[in-house]
């Protein structure tokens, strides 16, 4: 069963979210304050699928609470859910490393849907040597992909471990150095590199090069997968 990490501190509303969740087969735990949330987080005998974070919380706010998971724990993915939904609090909390903001009221439907989306185990990702998605077929053994206009494109080693990043973890926004933290030169890796194989990825799957849908930009965060 996938453990969640629930912080909020309305208890009306986590007790209905904790509700929706057992009955979608998730094992909530639920906290209600920015200490206590990243103490939870990061305590060893835990492993959570996702944190769902709320950002008006008491002691720390939920940016707060991400900068500081995001300090030790880059790869789990956090949705923030909270009343300060405009634009500007959406870039605030991709910024801080979050992967998804939903704001509040929301639809239920909306909301499983992108815990669904968000809380997927290693486990399940495919071990298969293929993976496709929108009549494009990629081959992780022999670095390549065939495209939905019958191309045949060659990766170097480095884009495929982009890309099975992406795939493990779709829907989600990837920061640069998340990318970069899935090669063994990651430290002298330039961003421009990531920038680069972007590009490769774009003019290798999309159908509009200038309105791309598989691989999307997050200005000033990252980048996102679409299948």
């Amino acid at each position: 069963m996938k453990q969640i990490l629930l912080v909020e501190d309305e208890a009306q509303l986590a007790e209905a979210i904790i509700l929706n969740l057992k009955l979608e087969g998730y094992d909530p735990t639920w906290v209600r304050n920015g200490n206590i949330a990243i103490q939870t987080a990061l305590n060893p005998h835990n492993s959570f699928e996702l944190i769902i974070l709320d950002v008006m919380i008491p002691e720390k706010d939920g940016l707060e609470v991400c900068l500081s998971i995001r300090k030790v724990d880059l790869k789990t993915p956090i949705l923030f859910l909270s009343a300060r939904n405009s634009t500007t609090d959406k870039i605030l909390g991709l910024k801080s490393g979050g992967n998804d903001y939903l704001g509040k009221p929301f639809h239920l439907e909306e909301f499983l849907l992108r815990v669904k989306n968000l809380a997927v185990s290693k486990k399940e990702i495919t071990n298969s040597p293929s993976f496709a998605f929108s009549g494009n077929t990629i081959s992780f053994d022999s670095f390549s992909a065939t495209n939905v206009s019958g191309e045949s494109i060659a990766f170097s080693k480095r884009e495929v471990a982009f890309l099975k990043l992406f795939i493990e973890h779709p829907n989600q926004v990837i920061s640069r150095e998340e990318l970069a933290d899935t090669t063994p030169e990651a430290v002298q890796l330039n961003f421009r590199v990531i920038d680069n194989a972007i590009v490769k990825f774009r003019k290798s799957f999309e159908i509009d090069l200038k309105q791309p849908t598989h691989f999307i930009s997050v200005r000033g965060v990252g980048y996102l997968f679409k299948p």
